[in-house]
């Protein structure tokens, strides 16, 4: 959904009128989940999708009206028998779209999808909260504002106009969540208010020390699914750009003191598959002192355990290595080098999710 907001900017910026139409409610089978979006433009195309067929067609005219109207609208939708037959929802179900129009003149509103493409293309996380009451919306301002991981506020929602240091606290326990959800928040002057709550947060960096046959069947997996990925391997042949199209970056260096180099922050990703134990335990040894969300190695069973051993009496603590996700990946039962990386990415797809750590069976 994030990367709707440079077309959003764009179309603005040239005096393009456009909606915004969010699935804020849902029930039933949908795979779409709540925060699926979609721009609507005022020609009637369309870009992004929140289910396809008669469904998406029905919010496509009802977007129109509201880009004409310029005033939101609440769509109720229910999905069954002949609806579904060319959407994804195979099912049917009902929920509720969000109709939000954008337009140059409301430069706040603007301001605020303009603050967090920053933060996409620049790093760091922050919520945007809209109000999803159509009565809330005034022609005096738009009941929608960003929080940034600091809690500077821009924008406001009415009614909470200098948005109060609790409100700003309760928001903030809510970034940790990677997926957009509603929420109703306390207005003391005007009842409470729904909003959805979005996260905001740049794509995370997926730090891949090891550039051999694992790697690159890693490295375009995971750029496909929203990472960020860099290859660090200390043999030139293997820290070659070429074998890693897909990568943001490929470095040859030691692995030796390298995590002191890196950027390392809690939003990063580690996934350790170097050639052998004692590089893997370098890495890993570095890695344990960092704030990095995800640490992942591979190897067998008696390698882990070999590697913990030695970490332990160096005077690592075992709740260290219990971070750890190892052996790397998903127990699916991989043996090929296609195969563990498929394990390896659906891993950190579930980490970043929010999910925990899964117990492995094999090694």
């Amino acid at each position: 959904m994030h990367t709707l907001y440079p077309v959003i900017v764009e179309a603005v910026r040239k005096g393009r009128p456009v909606v915004l139409a969010t699935l804020i409610k849902r029930t039933g089978s949908t795979p779409r989940d709540t925060g699926t979006r979609f721009v609507v433009f005022e020609d009637g195309t369309a870009q992004g999708t929140i289910g396809g067929g008669l469904f998406e067609a029905r919010v496509v005219e009802e977007a129109r009206r509201v880009i004409q109207e310029g005033k939101p609208r609440r769509f109720e939708f229910r999905l069954t028998g002949t609806d579904v037959a060319d959407t994804d929802m195979l099912c049917g179900g009902e929920g509720e779209v969000f109709l939000e129009p954008v337009a140059s003149q409301n430069p706040e509103q603007v301001r605020i999808f303009e603050r967090a493409l920053k933060v996409l293309n620049r790093g760091g996380s922050g919520l945007v909260v809209t109000s999803v009451d159509p009565d809330r919306w005034t022609g005096s301002g738009t009941p929608k504002a960003y929080v940034d991981a600091g809690g500077e506020v821009t924008g406001s929602l009415l009614g909470v106009e200098e948005m109060p240091s609790a409100l700003v606290e309760i928001l903030l326990d809510r970034m940790g969540r990677e997926q957009a959800h509603t929420a109703v928040l306390e207005d003391e002057t005007r009842g409470p208010l729904e909003v959805l709550v979005e996260p905001v947060v740049s794509n995370p960096v997926l730090y891949l020390f090891g550039g051999g046959h694992v790697a690159a069947q890693i490295v375009p997996m995971a750029a496909r699914v929203g990472f960020e990925v860099v290859v660090i391997d200390d043999r030139a042949e293997f820290a070659d750009p070429a074998r890693f199209p897909e990568a943001r970056e490929v470095r040859e260096a030691a692995f030796e003191g390298l995590l002191e180099r890196l950027p390392v922050n809690g939003s990063s990703y580690l996934v350790i598959v170097t050639r052998g134990h004692l590089h893997d335990k370098t890495v890993l040894e570095q890695a344990l002192r960092t704030e990095a969300r995800y640490v992942g190695m591979i190897g067998s069973g008696r390698k882990i355990r070999i590697i913990y051993d030695r970490l332990l009496e160096e005077g690592f603590l075992q709740e260290q290595l219990d971070r750890v996700h190892a052996p790397v990946g998903l127990d699916i039962g991989a043996e090929t080098p296609e195969e563990i990386a498929v394990s390896i990415v659906a891993e950190l797809i579930l980490a970043r999710a929010g999910g925990g750590k899964r117990k492995k069976t094999g090694g």
